[in-house]
């Protein structure tokens, strides 16, 4: 059964089910030589996705202000032009950068930057208003998230941003905004079928948070377009992958990761779903709370994953075959030893 909506948690907000991420219609941009994009991009395509994801139902758009050094969010405001009242757009801050070099630049975590940050992608983005800011910065202490709420609750009652929430994998991050930050509504946090996230799911039930999910299908892993033989080129962030990447390595496939997606290929494809739709199906019946976010930077990726919207969560009994088939797999994919490190 199709479930095509969802709440943005305590907000009231209701998004598509399915979210287009960002991330990589940003382009190029980088951190001294390591790229943080996916490498080059097709301005004119992305805009067409964006506009192709509304007509199939999708309304969440997740970016950055740092993707790109901006450029994320300049192509989003471009694809959204007189049509901003059928999108709700989330966005983030924390990151600084240059937008001239495209250069990463180092992070800011003030009050004051986050004045001037949200008043920064108000004018990229060409709106008036941000229905969801997150804070980037994943691993902040938390007395100095905590110094931020007032700021972010400011802004929510200047009108420029509807609700705010925080980008981290780390579920005492997440509960203490969930617990003393009025207007937090979403944490937002790595899940897919090869990566649960249990804790983190359990914070978003308990302070009434959604969950909005990066990496849904491992970063192009759960398409099943790469092989052992891939190869990304360097200048996509995956093809010279830092050490807090985990999917690629040497700018190939992680072969770990390869056949744990090999091992979940026939269960999550049983009742005729592709791959990557059986694994944004997966997270959707996980959670009531879940709103994966592929991203996506082609029409026919938008089309492949709206389609995955149609058909909603997994069967239970499929659901159940699934888990099945992936418990002593995600034993190990829970092990510290048994994350790759580095990039060699």
């Amino acid at each position: 059964m199709a479930v095509t909506t969802r709440t943005l948690g305590r907000s009231g907000i209701e998004v598509s089910a399915l979210g287009m991420g960002c991330w990589a219609i940003g382009g190029p941009w980088a951190e001294g030589t390591q790229p943080l994009g996916w490498g080059a991009v097709d301005d004119d395509e992305s805009v067409r996705a964006v506009r192709r994801a509304l007509e199939e139902g999708v309304t969440l758009f997740d970016t950055a202000d740092t993707y790109g050094a901006g450029h994320s969010e300049r192509v989003l405001g471009r694809a959204l032009a007189g049509r901003r009242d059928e999108a709700v757009i989330a966005t983030k801050w924390g990151y600084t950068f240059d937008e001239a070099s495209r250069q990463a630049t180092g992070e800011d975590a003030s009050p004051a930057y986050l004045r001037h940050a949200v008043t920064a992608s108000l004018r990229r983005l060409d709106t008036d208003h941000i229905d969801l800011y997150q804070l980037h910065l994943a691993d902040l202490s938390i007395p100095r998230a905590e110094a931020l709420i007032g700021a972010c609750e400011d802004l929510v009652a200047e009108g420029l941003i509807r609700a705010y929430g925080w980008s981290t994998d780390r579920p005492d991050r997440a509960a203490a905004f969930g617990q003393s930050a009025a207007g937090a509504t979403a944490v937002q946090h790595a899940l897919s079928v090869l990566r649960d996230a249990p804790e983190l799911l359990a914070v978003c039930d308990k302070y009434d948070l959604a969950s909005v999910n990066q990496g849904p299908l491992g970063m192009g892993l759960l398409t099943g377009k790469y092989t052992a033989a891939s190869t990304l080129p360097r200048d996509d962030v995956r093809g010279l992958a830092a050490g807090w990447l985990e999917w690629f390595r040497g700018g190939r496939p992680a072969p770990e990761w390869l056949r744990r997606v090999g091992a979940v290929r026939a269960a999550l494809t049983a009742d005729g779903r592709t791959l990557a739709q059986g694994a944004l199906g997966w997270i959707w019946a996980r959670s009531g709370r879940t709103i994966p976010i592929p991203g996506c930077r082609t029409v026919a990726q938008v089309e492949e994953n709206a389609a995955a919207l149609h058909r909603g969560p997994l069967p239970a009994d499929q659901f159940i075959e699934v888990e099945r088939q992936l418990a002593a797999l995600r034993t190990a994919a829970l092990r510290d030893a048994d994350r790759p490190q580095g990039t060699d």
